[in-house]
């Protein structure tokens, strides 16, 4: 088996987009792929997240994470992207890191890879779709490969979501944390980018 490199970066607020990524983890890596989880910077405003008791304790908690620096996006074979849902949107956190990377693009260095999203909203039909397919609009310009879950598994059908995996987190002061069945569809996306990726490779050093 050929190994490959996948790079899952995601913003989290409050810690059910990370769950998603340390899910997405566990199945690149049982799939057979070298692991990078990395976060992106935050840029709110420290008045806006003090107002949030979760976001500012999910903060303080976290703050020794690795930062997604784009060496992580250049050294990849496979790109997930996790994000929590903004109007139908990524989140301006992730935009932020993901409009840094124009030199890796003009120098053709983010073309060719494998790329995928999840997400989290707090409502359900929150914009869900619509933010993983915001992302796509990036993947398409950086002339990526879009592999997405589609109904390929049998946890597809539970979560009900072909685009990528999702989760509604519910209204603040009620959230619940993303189910083993939503964890399970992560790990299984993951695992399917990865699969897709080692193909690729193998096919593109025989030719």
């Amino acid at each position: 088996m050929s190994s490959v490199n996948v790079a899952i970066v995601y913003y989290s607020a409050t810690g059910h987009v990370q769950a998603l990524a340390q899910a997405a983890a566990e199945g690149a890596e049982k799939a057979g792929a070298t692991v990078r989880v990395r976060r992106v910077a935050e840029t709110a405003p420290d008045k806006a997240i003090n107002a949030n008791p979760a976001w500012a304790q999910y903060r303080k908690d976290h703050a020794d994470v690795t930062e997604a620096t784009l060496d992580d996006l250049d050294w990849a074979d496979a790109v997930l992207l996790g994000t929590p849902t903004r109007f139908g949107n990524p989140a301006s956190q992730l935009r932020a890191f993901i409009d840094t990377a124009g030199p890796l693009w003009a120098q053709g260095k983010l073309a060719g890879k494998v790329y995928s999203a999840f997400t989290v909203s707090n409502t359900l039909h929150g914009g869900q779709e619509a933010t993983i397919l915001a992302l796509s609009n990036t993947f398409y310009h950086w002339g990526g490969i879009i592999v997405p879950p589609g109904y390929t598994d049998p946890v597809q059908f539970q979560t009900g979501n072909p685009y990528g995996t999702s989760h509604v987190a519910g209204v603040p002061g009620r959230q619940e944390a993303p189910s083993d069945v939503t964890l399970q569809a992560a790990r299984y996306q993951a695992s399917r980018v990865t699969d897709t990726a080692i193909a690729l490779k193998k096919g593109r050093a025989t030719t």
